[in-house]
């Protein structure tokens, strides 16, 4: 005969899942936050410097 799981177990299995969602989507959202900062700083790095890159010219 097949038991039925109860209903206590799959509302803590459920809770579990969505924790561990919860936990996934906060570290993928700090990530993608990181990596857009560091995007940024590097092209404010790179906009900043290569207006002065190059041989300079002894007049």
């Amino acid at each position: 005969m097949a038991q039925k799981a109860d209903p206590k177990d799959s509302a803590k299995a459920n809770d579990a899942r969505a924790d561990r969602l919860k936990a996934a989507l906060k570290a993928n959202l700090a990530r993608r936050k990181a990596q857009a900062r560091a995007r940024a700083q590097d092209q404010g790095a790179n906009t900043g410097t290569s207006a002065s890159a190059g041989p300079e010219k002894d007049a």
